[in-house]
């Protein structure tokens, strides 16, 4: 397996630098060969390597959703002109570059309009930058495995569930949002609490 997701990730990493020179977007030009962050003033090659993403290779599959970030705050060589970020996504059998299993993916457009693909081993989806979004693995019996590259190198992520009843909005507020009543919100609110969403 482990070979076969290398072989996958390198063919990833061809397909975005190949597409790099076309980006027009991206984290502002340093005029630096690179940045050291902090105090620090060690640049062995230590600083320029990540192994993050070594544990998850040869791992067991988790319980639930799990993202491996190689970002700003995980890889500071990153910082400046770089530009990239990654992740290893990992799907279990509960819950874009597939190399593992089979995604069911989507996204909202600004008009409210849904797009969605069935992805399989070695297929690739783009969500635009800001929409709502979302990847589920449908499949019961297998696991299923994603590589994602962001466009920065200080990418994050925001989860709707836990955005919306989590974080402390008014009671009063959201069934009015949601065209419902405090008791079904309040519902919804303990059930994201207890899945671990905030």
């Amino acid at each position: 397996m482990a070979s076969t997701l290398l072989n996958h990730a390198l063919f990833f990493l061809l397909a975005v630098f190949a597409t790099y020179s076309i980006v027009q977007a991206g984290d502002p030009d340093i005029l630096s060969d690179f940045i050291v962050l902090g105090n620090s003033n060690i640049t062995d090659g230590n600083f320029f390597s990540f192994t993050g993403i070594r544990a998850i290779l040869n791992g067991p599959t988790p319980p639930s959703f799990k993202a491996t970030k190689a970002s700003l705050a995980e890889f500071p060589a990153l910082n400046g002109h770089q530009s990239v970020s990654m992740a290893v996504l990992q799907f279990p059998a509960e819950l874009l570059f597939v190399v593992e299993g089979s995604l069911e993916v989507g996204f909202i457009d600004t008009t409210n309009k849904l797009y969605t693909q069935t992805l399989q081993l070695g297929d690739m989806f783009v969500f635009p930058k800001g929409l709502v979004h979302f990847q589920y693995n449908g499949d019961a019996k297998n696991p299923a495995m994603a590589i994602s590259a962001f466009g920065s190198a200080n990418t994050g992520t925001v989860s709707v569930p836990a955005s919306v009843f989590t974080t402390g909005i008014d009671d009063g507020i959201l069934p009015k949002a949601f065209k419902t009543d405090v008791s079904t919100i309040q519902k919804i609110k303990a059930r994201s609490c207890a899945q671990g969403l905030s």
